[in-house]
């Protein structure tokens, strides 16, 4: 699984990054980035949680290769 941050959306309210963070992480511009190219099994349902969480809606999560 793949996950993508819309930095358009993203406000940096970083409550991904306090449910995964070994997969988010806000950057010095405020935005969140993903860490990883591919979301590792045991974490999909915690990243799940964080895009459920994302108040503005900037995570998207995707199977395989293609984040769209």
């Amino acid at each position: 699984m793949k996950v993508h941050v819309d930095s358009r959306r993203c406000q940096g309210a970083g409550l991904c990054v306090a449910v995964v963070p070994d997969v988010f992480e806000i950057q010095s511009d405020g935005v969140v980035a993903s860490l990883v190219a591919q979301v590792p099994d045991d974490l999909v349902a915690d990243v799940e949680e964080a895009v459920m969480a994302c108040p503005m809606s900037a995570l998207t999560l995707a199977a395989g290769d293609d984040p769209s």
